[in-house]
């Protein structure tokens, strides 16, 4: 996509804007030149966001009508799936096997389904870096790669993240991991990404 590789201004619909790393992505995007809708489900997020530099858009992927109304309104080039349905203690994760699994199935499938009706901009979605055991998380994680690359998009496989705000705040994680920064830093260079899967590890 020559426009992000020359230097222009991006619409960017990032989805999961006020997650960890989509807390460090709004502002390196908007640094970069690029204008953000940032979308939370929780209308409590959306002064920190435009604190951020993002255009708060306040929507729950699973609502597929609403989110479809929302993406058409902003006319994005880029969408960046940087959702995830986890826990804020690391012990809990897998309460939220379930929970995770239907946000890269079902809301991935929704927010692709947006672009189709928008005019298709380019799509990037987040994936891990690491092999799930046999299971829904195998599964939706498959599924969300499959996915996003029949639609000519890019997977960004990411390693565990470390770093403030983090499940590893203190310590260093086996590998694969990424220091949140770095992936936040990393993932703005890929916006003009070919279609395919980027490995983003220290």
């Amino acid at each position: 996509m020559l426009f992000v590789q020359s230097g222009g201004t991006v619409r960017v619909f990032l989805a999961g804007a006020s997650g960890v790393i989509g807390q460090r992505l709004v502002p390196r995007l908007v640094q970069a030149g690029h204008v953000v809708g940032g979308m939370t489900r929780s209308s409590g997020k959306t002064e920190l966001l435009a604190r951020l530099g993002a255009e708060p858009i306040v929507c729950d992927v699973f609502d597929r009508d609403a989110l479809i109304q929302a993406v058409r309104d902003f006319r994005p080039d880029v969408i960046l799936n940087e959702l995830t349905d986890l826990p804020d203690e690391a012990e809990k994760i897998g309460e939220y096997t379930e929970l995770n699994a239907r946000i890269r199935t079902e809301g991935n499938r929704n927010l692709i389904e947006a672009a189709r009706q928008s005019g298709s901009p380019k799509l990037l979605a987040q994936t891990i870096a690491w092999q799930l055991p046999e299971g829904p998380g195998a599964l939706a994680t498959a599924e969300l790669e499959r996915s996003v690359l029949a639609e000519g998009g890019v997977v960004l496989a990411y390693g565990q993240f470390y770093g403030p705000g983090t499940y590893w705040e203190q310590q260093i994680p086996g590998e694969p991991r990424v220091q949140i920064d770095r992936a936040a830093e990393r993932t703005v260079e890929l916006l003009g990404e070919p279609s395919g899967v980027v490995v983003i590890t220290d």
